[in-house]
């Protein structure tokens, strides 16, 4: 994820203070990894030096005073630049999932190896039961509904993957033990 674009896109809407971008994020994103308030501020430093927004004044609502940012032109072009931009397929597993299952298959305990394959698949199973529940709750929002459906997707992804792997190590341990 690039917080660069994505606190761009949450401008794109009008002026915010760090404080509003981080809650806004952590609210239209219910299921990315919610933004530290550090994280926030360092980015719009990047985004202001950059040239890509623009402090719009300043405002204090019982605390400290709060900069609130806008976007530039040039950050308007950088994000739509952003969004147009057709992302590549991942050329590398990046997967904890994976790498535990191959190392586990590399030990060569094939026990082992199908006991955490069979628990890992249940925890996706129970994993896939709660966020089905979630999306049917009548008061999931549209964003939780397409977060939900994204995580879905990619969960029965691996519990396919985990499943196909546990019967090629049993398809191999009766070649291999007759």
């Amino acid at each position: 994820m690039s917080t660069s674009h994505v606190l761009l896109g949450l401008l794109a809407a009008g002026s915010q203070h760090g404080y509003e971008l981080k809650r806004a994020h952590d609210t239209r994103l219910p299921r990315a990894k919610p933004l530290a308030f550090g994280q926030v501020y360092a980015t719009l430093g990047r985004l202001q030096r950059d040239g890509l927004v623009v402090s719009a004044g300043q405002e204090r609502e019982a605390g400290p005073d709060r900069t609130a940012y806008t976007l530039t032109d040039q950050g308007r072009a950088a994000l739509t630049g952003w969004l147009a931009a057709v992302e590549p397929p991942m050329p590398y597993v990046t997967s904890a999932l994976f790498t535990k299952v191959a190392v586990a298959l590399l030990v060569a305990d094939l026990n082992a190896a199908r006991s955490y394959l069979v628990a890992q698949a249940r925890a996706h199973t129970e994993r896939l039961r709660e966020l089905t529940a979630v999306k049917t709750a009548p008061a999931s929002s549209l964003a939780d509904v397409v977060a939900v459906d994204y995580v879905i997707a990619h969960l029965d992804a691996d519990l396919r993957w985990l499943r196909t792997t546990l019967a090629r190590v049993a398809d191999w341990h009766r070649e291999v033990h007759p």
